[in-house]
């Protein structure tokens, strides 16, 4: 029988229904996070596919933002921690396979998918796999419902 008085009992019970509320609202927390959207980060210096791309998820259940070039999208991405990565290949500074790689090692969480509508692109992408980065391809123009139903395949 431990010898304790009846108000160290009571702070001791005090302080586990403390850890036991503190622990539920984490739970609830991660809980909320696991049930909200998931974010999609689209990059395209096309501005106009990046819009619409971007409405398109958001009408479909994703929370999606845009960033028109790879510099730009890193900042984001450092800020958002995007569950999906969805980026165009050939853009001017850095190409989306120089961004898909900055963001695997920076948020290696994240899922990526690039698109192109360019035939010009297999050099980049081979360089990018013979140093170990494999990415899903798609081909633009990317039909709405393609698009969805690769993203559902990846969730």
């Amino acid at each position: 029988m431990l010898d304790i008085t009846p108000s160290e009992a009571y702070l001791f019970a005090d302080e586990i229904a403390s850890n036991l509320i503190a622990l539920e609202k984490r739970r609830a927390r991660r809980n909320t996070r696991s049930m909200s959207k998931p974010t999609i980060l689209i990059v395209d210096d096309q501005h106009l596919v990046a819009d619409t791309t971007k409405e398109v998820l958001n009408r479909s259940g994703f929370k999606a933002v845009c960033a028109y070039n790879g510099r730009s999208a890193l900042e984001i991405a450092a800020k958002l921690r995007p569950d999906y990565l969805l980026s165009d290949v050939l853009m001017p500074g850095m190409n989306g396979v120089e961004l898909a790689i900055a963001i695997q090692k920076e948020l290696p969480e994240t899922r990526i998918v690039l698109f192109s509508g360019q035939a010009g692109i297999t050099d980049i992408v081979s360089k990018a796999k013979a140093d170990g980065h494999t990415f899903d391809l798609l081909a633009k123009p990317i039909h709405p419902e393609k698009l969805l139903e690769h993203l559902k395949q990846k969730a």
